[in-house]
């Protein structure tokens, strides 16, 4: 059996662990690496999408990204339970005509006990911003340890 650590049940320390180990493998932009974090049968609600499976959820993710250019994304953990955790998060991307927006949002995860998540329900509101409004400029990939989460930024 494929697990992904850490497993539940969740204490602060582990919950705080898998939020950033999903906030590193969004970050790479690698739809082959994300959907290993998922069951072979999971379940999303994304804005209005409902999905079900790795293939659609891969599917999914492959259009996201061709749409959403220079993605950078924070999570920040909200609470936990023994299989569950729920995250705020905040993600800056422009579309192709070089509008940015920054996207804001809930998740609440479930994972199994292979520390797979099972189901994702994810409400995200979109917001236009100007160039000299980013706040996420790190260099795209996996966000710097010292650069401030949701919290520090005021978000």
């Amino acid at each position: 059996m494929t697990t992904k650590p850490p497993l539940p049940p969740f204490d602060e320390t582990s919950a705080r662990q898998k939020v950033r180990a999903a906030e590193d493998a969004w970050n790479s932009r690698d739809p082959d690496r994300v959907v290993q974090a998922y069951t072979p049968d999971s379940r999303w609600r994304n804005r209005v999408a409902f999905l079900a499976g790795r293939e659609a959820i891969h599917a999914f993710l492959q259009r996201k990204w061709n749409r959403e250019l220079e993605y950078r994304l924070i999570k920040e953990l909200w609470a936990y339970g023994a299989a569950r955790i729920a995250v705020r998060f905040a993600y800056e991307y422009r579309d192709d005509t070089g509008q940015w927006y920054r996207a804001y949002g809930n998740e609440n995860w479930q994972f199994d006990a292979a520390g797979l998540m099972h189901t994702r329900l994810a409400s995200i509101n979109d917001c236009p911003i100007q160039p000299d409004q980013r706040l996420f400029s790190w260099p795209q990939g996996r966000r710097p340890d010292d650069h401030p989460g949701l919290t520090e930024l005021g978000l």
